[in-house]
């Protein structure tokens, strides 16, 4: 509160307008210097090859000999081309199977390991192990245990009274033995995933559904599968991306083979490009796989939000 007897200081509109200028002028933020060296590692390392593959899918570009422009001819041969859609119908074909037995498999063992029994740390430890080798070292176990006639697993078919199998030798079954040892080495990944889900959640449900007489199967259909949705579809997005892309288990075991029946559009685009020296249409390739994988995991929200609505 001002004295009595003494006015306020009177400030004029020329200061006033002087005072306010400073504060409306833009600076920079003090933390640019932080953010500038990653936007240089962004658009060096992502946007910039993503920039140059649309630029190279629009020549006509083999190894040895200059690019010519030819606009989106390459794209309009895709269509056309039997090969690369059999390469989409294959790799579909092995994404679905990659994605939904480990999810399956993996929920089953996430339930089995939620329960408390003898050794169940230990237990969990061996059971992630196929997870933490590498690829290639998988890819070279399976291909040995696949051999029709040295194979361990047509060992293990004749004791039963199976006959022996081809395998990956045979066009028929060789993306069902691939999807076999994705799921064999993916499986705990979906494990883990669920089995946080399932620490998570509330204990009254299952107090509630226990004193009411509900069976296991119960429970786990109307209580656990709806708990632990979300986290199934986080394990199914991670499985998806990962399977679609899948190339170094494919291109160790079968190349591709026998003939193309095992080619997904990874294992092609490869061919394309570093077989046939066709830089121009293996770019082509590249944008329209990207373009797939995009396609795919906005089905996958799609089909979320709607099962999200259905159960609300």
């Amino acid at each position: 509160m001002a004295r009595a007897g003494l006015a306020p200081p009177t400030v004029s509109t020329g200061e006033l307008a002087t005072d306010a200028a400073p504060a409306t002028r833009w600076r920079p933020p003090g933390y640019w210097p932080f953010v500038v060296p990653a936007l240089i590692v962004v658009v060096g390392v992502i946007v910039f090859p993503w920039a140059f593959t649309l630029w190279m899918s629009l020549h006509e570009w083999k190894v040895g000999s200059a690019p010519a422009f030819v606009g989106l001819s390459n794209y309009a041969r895709l269509p056309t081309d039997p090969r690369f859609l059999d390469a989409v119908w294959q790799t579909l074909l092995y994404t679905a199977l990659s994605v939904v037995l480990p999810l399956i498999l993996g929920t089953l063992a996430a339930c089995v390991f939620h329960a408390r029994f003898p050794l169940r740390g230990f237990l969990r430890g061996v059971f992630i192990l196929p997870m933490m080798a590498t690829p290639v070292a998988i890819a070279l176990v399976w291909t040995m245990m696949f051999h029709p006639q040295l194979g361990v697993l047509n060992y293990l078919l004749s004791l039963v009274g199976i006959p022996a199998q081809l395998w990956v030798f045979h066009p028929a079954t060789v993306i069902p033995s691939l999807v076999l040892v994705e799921t064999w080495q993916w499986t705990p990944l979906v494990m883990l995933i669920v089995l946080g889900g399932l620490a998570a959640l509330p204990t009254e449900p299952y107090e509630s559904a226990q004193i009411d007489g509900a069976s296991l199967w119960q429970v786990f259909r109307h209580i656990t599968l709806p708990l632990v949705a979300p986290f199934l579809f986080v394990a199914a997005m991670i499985r998806m991306i990962d399977a679609v892309k899948s190339f170094d288990i494919i291109f160790a075991i079968t190349q591709g083979g026998p003939g193309t029946a095992s080619e997904t559009i990874n294992i092609y685009l490869y061919s394309v490009a570093f077989a046939y020296y066709d830089v121009g249409y293996g770019s082509a390739i590249a944008v329209v796989f990207f373009l797939l994988i995009i396609a795919l995991a906005a089905a996958l929200l799609v089909v979320r939000k709607r099962t999200q609505g259905a159960v609300g």
